[in-house]
């Protein structure tokens, strides 16, 4: 699966020292570059997330119509009901 994205600046990831260990060890022995180990890690977990990805997307997806308050919902996690209960929103 390959999906182009726009060329960007590179940002540095933050880990914890213990991961960045795992990290070095295992780039060195597998004769990678940490950046391509954690590259070629991120591919792998989130194709084998990629249904809990898809449901994801799904959900969010629903929630989102373009009003302000599926804007509310989805950033709160609120529902609709607790956001009418509290008074609503004036659209």
């Amino acid at each position: 699966m390959t999906v182009a994205t726009k060329a960007g600046r590179q940002a540095p990831l933050k880990v914890d020292p213990e991961i960045d260990k795992l990290i070095s060890q295992g780039a060195h022995f597998l004769g990678l570059t940490k950046k391509d180990l954690v590259a070629e890690a991120v591919r792998a977990y989130l194709e084998q997330r990629r249904e809990d990805l898809r449901a994801g997307m799904v959900e969010a997806l629903q929630v989102l119509d373009g009003s302000l308050k599926s804007d509310v919902m989805l950033l709160t996690g609120l529902t609709a009901e607790e956001i009418d209960a509290v008074g609503g929103i004036d659209e």
